[in-house]
């Protein structure tokens, strides 16, 4: 009996240590993650997506400068489709816009403010206030030609009033 109680505590001191490996790793990635997200959030350098919410879009748009808006729901074929393309861009521009995403289903109080009815939809944000914007799928391309506008013009007053998309 003796033998077999401690070739059990043997056993599980040694999943303690294993188990106390495995939360520690864990705690230190959860911790690395919380840092790099909120190191993300207010950084201009981002390469990521930041998330927009009813509670801080209004923040997010007067804090950057330039802020490209992705409004999307998760059960949207079109949306699944540009989010890749919106990946992408948030990488290739960093440093020089910032682009966000909102849900539309779970922040429906911005969404009505904007008028979005339909989904996908960027909109464009310069200096804290919309200004242009493209309703629907878009390439990658078309994306970047009504963005370049606005990378290329910091100034306020150079704002682009295009006839198409939303602004």
């Amino acid at each position: 009996m003796r033998y077999y109680s401690n070739s059990i505590n043997d056993r599980t001191s040694g999943h303690d240590e294993e188990l106390e490996r495995i939360m520690q790793r864990k705690m230190n990635e959860f911790s690395l993650r919380t840092k790099r997200d909120d190191h993300i959030e207010g950084n201009l350098s981002s390469t990521a997506p930041i998330t927009l919410t009813d509670q801080n879009f209004n923040e997010m748009v007067n804090k950057y400068p330039l802020l490209i808006v992705d409004f999307w729901a998760p059960w949207c074929g079109p949306c699944r489709m540009v989010s890749p393309v919106i990946a992408e861009l948030s990488q290739e521009l960093a440093g020089k816009a910032i682009f966000g995403k909102l849900n539309v289903d779970e922040n429906p109080m911005i969404a009505s403010t904007f008028g979005i009815q339909s989904i996908p939809t960027i909109a464009i944000f310069k200096d804290g206030k919309a200004v242009d914007g493209i309703i629907g799928a878009a390439s990658k391309s078309h994306i970047m030609s009504k963005l370049s506008t606005h990378i290329n013009n910091n100034s306020s007053s150079d704002i682009n009033s295009s006839t198409s998309g939303i602004y």
